[in-house]
């Protein structure tokens, strides 16, 4: 909890810790640009090293990171493969479309997870009137689908598949050490599975800016020129960058109390009537929860949490999401359960 509301909304709203406002103040620095900060430098090896990749590139957000990623793989007029509600086709702005030029082509999965099987079948042969397909594209955890893994077998199975068909494979890896944690396997397992990985430090590792794109240096080096190209290049990043450093040292692990809480919070949550809850989706620190209609709208839902000081995100038509973080403890969730209990009973 800050100033007394209970922000559920994102694992966004995580303010960096004391030890990362001081490690910013005293950083070394210089210009990121000519690759002569210090601290950029020092944050993209640890970042390259924790996800098992060759070199690594500090970017502003992870949809600049996953935006570079579709540019240094395919080209304009191709088609990339992507989950139906993959955060890069959802909420990236068309970046894949009036940036890149690409097609998507969107296949339905399992709590987020795409089928290899799938994915196999919807490789078309070369023909005149399609795109080639260049790219697949997989989210772990998966944003829309409540923070659900790709556990180690699909992953490779996803990989394997798209290297039988000559594709290149971006993880966006948002929230990889969530799925990491969720698996009991070290990211560089996971990150395996893919080309390039994308990972952010401003989620759950309360960093205040930033997110990584790895992968191999050739693949790098390309992804720099990019990013000057949107203009993502920094100058004196070494502030946002010291703090990068100690989110990927110090805060890992502690996302194990956020999967505990958001599970906290499901099972209160599911007790309620009126509300839904699938808990085996539930597996990260995330929760989807559906409303039933005839309860109360979703605006009258959300407008009444708001008055009591708990704050959610909105999944139209009929759902919220609420996401556990750092500023999020026990006490909290059970404030907020005691809180939709009232709204729900009419109180």
């Amino acid at each position: 909890m800050l100033n007394g509301i209970i922000n559920l909304r994102s694992d966004t709203q995580t303010l960096p810790t004391e030890e990362m406002l001081e490690a910013m103040v005293k950083a070394p620095l210089g210009d990121d640009v000519y690759q002569e900060d210090p601290t950029v430098r020092q944050l993209e090896e640890l970042a390259a090293s924790v996800v098992g990749k060759e070199d690594a590139l500090f970017v502003p957000s992870g949809t600049m990171g996953n935006l570079i990623a579709l540019k240094v793989h395919t080209h304009s007029g191709e088609e990339v493969i992507l989950e139906k509600d993959a955060h890069i086709y959802y909420y990236e702005a068309g970046g894949l479309a009036a940036v890149c030029g690409l097609t998507p082509r969107l296949i339905a999965g399992r709590h987020g997870v795409m089928d290899p099987a799938d994915v196999e079948q919807a490789l078309r042969p070369s023909n005149i009137h399609y795109p080639p397909t260049s790219l697949l594209c997989y989210e772990n955890t998966h944003n829309r689908a409540g923070g659900t893994v790709v556990d180690v077998e699909t992953s490779k199975a996803l990989f394997e598949t798209a290297k039988r068909h000559g594709l290149a494979v971006h993880l966006d890896g948002a929230r990889i050490f969530n799925a990491a944690l969720y698996l009991g396997v070290d990211a560089r397992v996971l990150a395996s599975y893919a080309d390039s990985v994308m990972f952010c430090l401003s989620k759950g590792l309360s960093a205040p800016v930033g997110s990584v794109l790895t992968g191999t240096r050739e693949f790098i080096k390309r992804a720099r020129h990019v990013r000057k190209m949107l203009g993502g290049g920094m100058r004196q990043a070494g502030v946002l960058a010291a703090a990068g450093i100690i989110a990927i040292t110090k805060m890992r692990d502690r996302l194990r109390e956020d999967h505990e809480n958001a599970r906290r919070l499901a099972l209160g949550v599911a007790r309620i009537p009126g509300l839904s809850v699938d808990l085996g989706t539930v597996q990260t620190n995330m929760v989807n929860v559906l409303i039933d209609p005839e309860l109360m709208s979703l605006d009258e839902f959300v407008k009444k949490l708001e008055s009591r000081r708990v704050l959610v995100s909105t999944r139209p038509p009929h759902g919220i999401r609420m996401v556990t973080h750092r500023h999020i403890t026990a006490d909290d969730v059970d404030t907020a359960l005691g809180v939709i209990r009232e709204v729900v009973s009419g109180k």
